[in-house]
């Protein structure tokens, strides 16, 4: 089992750099392309130094930040990548990342945020999350990132019906992008058993999250849940992801991570199998050889030239 950590700010001097459309609107057009140009390419840069420490730290999997490509949606101030970067350095040096996560066996993925709902019946939130993929799908090809997490969303009008609209919906994407997609069961809504027809239906894998499996579960057992995810990889290997609630099981929120994952919340079979778990813990890369050491996993080159 490889561990990695979820858009982990990473110690110094690896940063990532952002800004904000504020900051934007006051510069004019030749400044902000040569700020957006600097910025990108430092970001690609940090992302490639990331992905050196995970390995050199013995992670093998690692979550790239949302905000590699910052305002990039915006409608008044987003902006074209060729167009900032005429000379191609940007896709370059994340070409060059890319070859370095693969040579050292770190996975790579990216995770937008929860307004991405691709089922939603309001015209508004489906065209913004729409070009919220579109613009994740950007980085994840010139990095060579395996995949694209998403949940499916809100229930409005209903599970099935959500369920279609988010199937309508994948249409409008590039093939392209629709091929990185991989949804996630949630804590709220979605189940495991409610996706696997869209699995079935789109060739969409699943992700398993046993938080989420555990509040929100179709009343399967952990482990019968994980394999009918694990199964939709075919032969690549799996995904999950892994984390423990802050207040404990029995506490007022259950749904709030905790800043380290108890060993007792991860199960007892992953360890030993093929298998990438991403822990999503407040304390970020800290949590990760913690729990490694705690399951007895060795500290690095446990999956390497998988």
């Amino acid at each position: 089992m490889r561990l990695g950590p979820c858009c982990t700010p990473l110690p110094e001097p690896i940063r990532f750099r952002r800004t904000t459309a504020r900051h934007l609107s006051r510069l004019a057009p030749d400044a902000r392309a040569e700020f957006l140009r600097e910025l990108l390419l430092h970001n690609a840069g940090a992302h490639e130094e990331a992905v050196r420490w995970c390995a050199d730290h013995g992670i093998f999997a690692f979550r790239m930040t949302s905000q590699i490509f910052p305002v990039y949606t915006h409608a008044e101030l987003g902006y074209d990548l060729d167009v900032v970067d005429a000379a191609g350095a940007i896709p370059e040096r994340l070409a060059r990342a890319g070859a370095l996560a693969r040579a050292r066996g770190v996975r790579l993925s990216l995770h937008p945020d929860p307004f991405v709902v691709l089922g939603s019946p309001t015209e508004r939130v489906v065209k913004n999350s729409i070009a919220e993929l579109e613009y994740h799908g950007l980085p994840a090809r010139l990095v060579g990132a395996e995949q694209v997490t998403i949940h499916a969303g809100g229930a409005q009008g209903g599970r099935v019906a959500a369920l279609e609209r988010l199937r309508d919906h994948l249409e409008c994407l590039a093939t392209t992008t629709r091929a990185l997609l991989a949804l996630e069961n949630d804590d709220r809504v979605f189940t495991v058993a409610d996706l696997l027809p869209l699995r079935h239906a789109e060739g969409i894998p699943l992700v398993f999250d046993v938080h989420h499996h555990r509040l929100q579960g179709d009343g399967t057992a952990d482990d019968e849940a994980a394999e009918a995810c694990f199964e939709t990889r075919g032969d690549r290997e799996p995904w999950a992801h892994v984390s423990s609630p802050r207040s404990g099981w029995d506490g007022p929120e259950p749904r709030l991570h905790a800043d380290y994952v108890d060993p007792a919340d991860v199960p007892v079979d992953w360890p030993a199998r093929w298998l990438t778990v991403d822990v999503e813990a407040k304390a970020k890369e800290l949590a990760v050889p913690r729990l490694a050491r705690d399951l007895g996993l060795p500290a690095a080159g446990n999956a390497q030239n998988r």
